[in-house]
């Protein structure tokens, strides 16, 4: 027998069956799957150009039109997460020497400007403290000063747990010249957006928060002044796999026979359009409405609790994921663990400019329910009576 070249012996970590935890996710993200979205997902797998699988795209892209309230032409999910959206959207919308205007209240207006950054952009910040937003007047004063060609702001800032009012926000970029880019990722199906009513030029979200979907496939749409820049672009974009107009034609964007550009993510897709097709069967209102419901009880709650809740003004927060200060003498390490080994569940510490100071707690799509608030209230309460010796 000749003796064996391989130098590394076989894992056996990998000989042992496979263990998943059952566990409560009520952090920022990811949200748990419903059996259903779970089922879709593990079908059998087809291939990327087998007319069945170009029938869920067209199935997809209506849902995200919906939940988008768009009827852009330009409407498809990228093979990737909800960051590689924002990638996808700075990727093509941006040109070295172009200017962006990003307003920053979180992690997420801190990433767009690195992104844009290693563009080659100019790249200018509005800046509120955490906790905060932004209102007309500080986005106009933005725009007379900078002159962006685009601007960039969240709607849903996980870090932070603020809603950022978008009312009046594209009238006022159009009126300047500048495109409005947002961030959904946190808020699509979970607060009210309306991409086409509100002026919105690109719109991306992603398939794991309220959508239920596990993380991989992430919505976006580009509105026809979007589209044109895109397409009037001198320079190809920087990335081939995010190249939109490669993109519009694999999804039937153009009106042209489809063309393979990558392996997409096939299963993931199944799984993303049972997403869709939930929220659609609920109906946006109605998921809406629920998510409001719940956040109002939650904070109820953490108030009776004697908590402090992060974002002060009830109407800018954001109903998928609620920031509640970490009560002082505590350490939010011990109660996250604590949650995690007692009761089996999630909530999260902050991110960005909020670590170490917040705790978030996510509940949205299926995990937005009474009885989820009550299990979360619950098991705080068992956490700071355990906690209390914690040191910071």
């Amino acid at each position: 027998m000749a003796t064996s070249l391989l130098c590394v012996p076989p894992p056996q970590r990998l000989l042992r069956p496979l263990v998943v935890p059952e566990r409560l996710l009520l952090g920022p993200g990811p949200s748990n799957v419903p059996h259903r979205i779970q089922a879709a997902g593990g079908r059998q797998l087809l291939g990327h150009m087998h007319p069945e699988v170009l029938q869920v795209m067209d199935e997809i892209k209506a849902g995200i039109q919906y939940a988008f309230q768009t009827q852009n032409q330009l409407t498809l999910a990228i093979s990737g997460s909800g960051h590689c959206a924002m990638e996808a959207a700075l990727f093509n919308l941006l040109e070295r020497g172009d200017t962006i205007l990003v307003a920053i209240n979180g992690i997420w207006g801190q990433r767009a400007a690195d992104i844009a950054r290693r563009l080659g952009a100019n790249v200018y910040e509005l800046l509120k403290p955490p906790g905060e937003y932004f209102t007309p007047w500080d986005i106009e004063e933005g725009l007379v000063r900078h002159k962006p060609s685009v601007l960039f702001i969240t709607h849903g800032e996980s870090s932070t747990g603020v809603l950022q009012p978008l009312e009046g926000l594209g009238e006022l970029c159009h009126g300047h010249g500048c495109l409005l880019l947002v961030d959904a990722v946190a808020s699509l199906g979970g607060a009210p957006i309306f991409m086409d009513q509100q002026e919105i030029d690109v719109l991306y979200s992603g398939s794991q928060k309220v959508l239920n979907a596990p993380p991989g496939s992430a919505p976006i749409s580009f509105s026809e002044r979007a589209r044109e820049k895109v397409l009037t672009r001198k320079t190809k974009p920087p990335s081939f796999y995010l190249d939109m107009g490669w993109l519009a034609n694999y999804w039937g964007c153009d009106r042209e026979p489809r063309r393979y550009h990558h392996t997409a993510p096939i299963n993931s897709f199944f799984s993303l359009r049972e997403g869709l097709a939930i929220l659609t069967e609920i109906g946006l209102e109605n998921s809406w409405e629920q998510h409001r419901a719940n956040c109002a009880r939650l904070c109820q709650g953490l108030l009776d609790l004697g908590l402090e809740l992060f974002v002060k003004e009830e109407k800018v927060r954001l109903p998928t994921i609620t920031t509640v200060r970490v009560p002082e003498g505590y350490n939010w390490k011990d109660i996250t663990a604590f949650l995690m080994d007692n009761h089996a569940m999630e909530i999260s510490g902050g991110l960005g400019p909020t670590a170490g100071k917040v705790l978030r707690i996510g509940l949205m799509g299926c995990n937005s329910t009474h009885e989820n608030v009550k299990r979360v209230l619950g098991a705080l309460r068992d956490a700071l009576s355990h906690c209390h010796r914690s040191r910071l």
